[in-house]
């Protein structure tokens, strides 16, 4: 893979959030593990140096491009969730006054009647 962030793919992306949720590759319960000698089988034995932070600088810009990937799909999720929500407040604000519109008219109160103290 080039080291221009432009060039990561949706399957790199989801191989890397897979290892970032489960960096040692155990086995996650409720999921499938992958058929052996298939493309993509995680290692039987994880590698240990996957704990340790990287000290090339090709390598950390790599993994700086990826995460920025990662937060741009997120910032985009999120902004979408936050549209649909306003949507649906719209369209039940509406409902209600449609509701209200369509409901029984209130009698209008007589006009010669005074609640003032003097009239009592």
């Amino acid at each position: 893979m080039a080291d221009n962030p432009s060039s990561f793919t949706p399957q790199q992306a989801l191989e890397f959030m897979q290892k970032m949720w489960n960096p040692l590759g155990f086995a996650l319960p409720g999921v499938t593990p992958p058929v052996p000698g298939t493309a993509g089988a995680a290692p039987l034995f994880p590698n240990p140096m996957a704990m340790f932070a990287t000290l090339d600088p090709t390598e950390i810009e790599r993994k700086i491009g990826e995460m920025r990937v990662i937060e741009n799909w997120l910032s985009m999720s999120l902004n979408l969730v936050q549209l649909s929500i306003k949507t649906l407040e719209l369209q039940r604000a509406s409902l209600e006054a449609l509701r209200a519109g369509a409901g029984p008219m209130p009698e209008p109160a007589p006009a010669h009647r005074s609640h003032s103290k003097e009239s009592k």
